[in-house]
């Protein structure tokens, strides 16, 4: 079946973007289909000039796309730092990136000796998000990072996330968590069954409050 029709997005180098829809919007096909893990039945998917879609899915992460997919699937009978390891090998990156990443999330530094599903759902979003980070990708996919997690973990998501912004870091994210998504991005495109129906800069959606009401109460 056909899930999305004409979608078309464009991420700016170092800018946020969010993908915010309602549950069965097209948002994670979006994201599988950017990552080949879905075939196109037309269009293509560019990275600096570079058409994607043509790769196998495993060839995508080595380009410079780094994917943490909804639920987080991590290795979880892997430790801590087996599952960072796994990151580094995609684009054979140094041991100093690893230093980068426990810097950003010291609660991984602490448990590296700890299996992935022993973690709490937060410190496990920190590990994938991690392990994302490991290959240093030009471009960050983030799937509804705040799912299931609690309150003060999402504020430490999105504090986490601006230093990323701060950094330079391009994040394509997806979100049903509108305070989140207002928070954090540049620039929002709202999908509804499969299609793109409304898209604007962040500030003035916060300033549009008919729209927020009419998809999303």
């Amino acid at each position: 079946a056909q899930v999305l029709r004409d979608l078309s997005l464009k991420v700016e180098a170092g800018e946020i973007l969010c993908l915010l829809g309602r549950n069965g919007a097209g948002k994670t096909t979006t994201m599988q289909a950017i990552m080949g893990l879905l075939p196109l039945m037309s269009g293509r998917v560019m990275l600096d000039g570079t058409d994607v879609s043509k790769l196998p899915p495993h060839e995508v992460p080595r380009h410079g796309i780094g994917y943490i997919p909804q639920g987080r699937r991590l290795f979880s009978g892997l430790t801590v730092a087996q599952n960072l390891e796994i990151g580094l090998r995609v684009r054979g990156s140094g041991k100093e990136v690893l230093e980068e990443v426990l810097d950003l999330f010291p609660r991984l530094r602490a448990r590296m000796d700890q299996k992935a599903q022993t973690l709490s759902g937060g410190e496990q979003q920190m590990l994938a998000t991690g392990r994302a980070l490991m290959s240093r990708p030009r471009l960050l996919l983030l799937d509804e990072p705040t799912t299931g997690l609690a309150p003060i973990i999402v504020d430490e998501l999105i504090r986490i996330c601006t230093r990323l912004k701060e950094a330079g870091q391009t994040i394509l994210l997806v979100e049903q968590n509108v305070r989140m998504a207002l928070t954090l991005s540049d620039t929002v495109y709202i999908l509804r069954v499969g299609e793109i129906v409304h898209r604007c800069p962040t500030e003035e959606l916060r300033q549009n409050h008919e729209v927020l009401d009419a998809y999303f109460g």
